[in-house]
């Protein structure tokens, strides 16, 4: 077990480790901010570095296989609605616990004075993820072409970049890009992994992917009704 944790340990150092050499190096010369500041630093990312070895840990030996096993199950019980349900209640489970979620959620409502609840915003691009998780399966079970998908929900996202607030709109596209976090994309991954294989007779890589792309969509749309709600 302690020679994975040191595996992942080194992973994320070596991931970590450039940011903090750019910052250090601009500590002296540019930017030169407070030694205590540039101290909460060195100690938010020892920080960061042991909480990822230690999340990484923890998905591949507990949410991974559960993911996989969650994916296998619910097709053995041959209800489509069942199916659907619970994809999209997984779905915005595992979206409303991601960290980058919650890191954009307060960042948001700091910055627009609490105006835009951060209760709020993430119960929608939970929403998002989860609609878009199920349509996933969707696709899976009815064979539709994932490019057929992608063209129909970029186009919706066109024509309601035209009545979302302008405020509202920006914040959609970063949460489609931070919903594909740490927690999500392994969980979502094996769930489809799981999902594909139970079928039989289907193609793991056409199939068993693009779940995490679709689910990135997801908040996008969800986000920019919710400015169009509040315009």
């Amino acid at each position: 077990m302690f020679s994975k944790i040191k595996e992942f340990l080194r992973e994320i150092v070596v991931t970590i480790g450039p940011i903090i050499f750019i910052v250090t190096i601009l500590q002296f010369t540019l930017v030169k901010m407070p030694w205590t500041m540039y101290l909460r630093f060195l100690l938010g990312a020892l920080m960061l570095i042991l909480g990822l070895t230690l999340l990484l840990r923890g998905l591949k030996i507990g949410l991974i296989p559960v993911g996989e096993m969650i994916g296998s199950a619910i097709t053995l019980k041959g209800s489509v609605t069942l199916i659907l349900f619970l994809g999209f209640l997984i779905g915005f489970a595992i979206t409303i616990a991601e960290p980058n979620i919650i890191v954009l959620s307060n960042h948001v409502n700091t910055v627009s004075s609490g105006q835009i609840d951060k209760l709020l915003l993430v119960s929608f691009i939970g929403i998002g993820v989860g609609l878009f998780i199920l349509i996933s399966f969707l696709r899976v079970l009815l064979k539709i072409p994932i490019i057929y998908i992608l063209l129909a929900s970029y186009l919706v996202i066109l024509v309601l970049s035209f009545f979302t607030s302008k405020n509202y709109l920006p914040i959609g596209f970063d949460a489609g890009g931070v919903v594909t976090g740490p927690l999500t994309v392994p969980f979502v991954m094996a769930l489809g992994m799981g999902f594909v294989s139970s079928l039989g007779g289907r193609s793991k890589t056409s199939e068993g992917f693009g779940y995490i792309g679709l689910a990135a969509v997801g908040p996008i749309i969800s986000v920019m009704i919710l400015g169009v709600i509040y315009r």
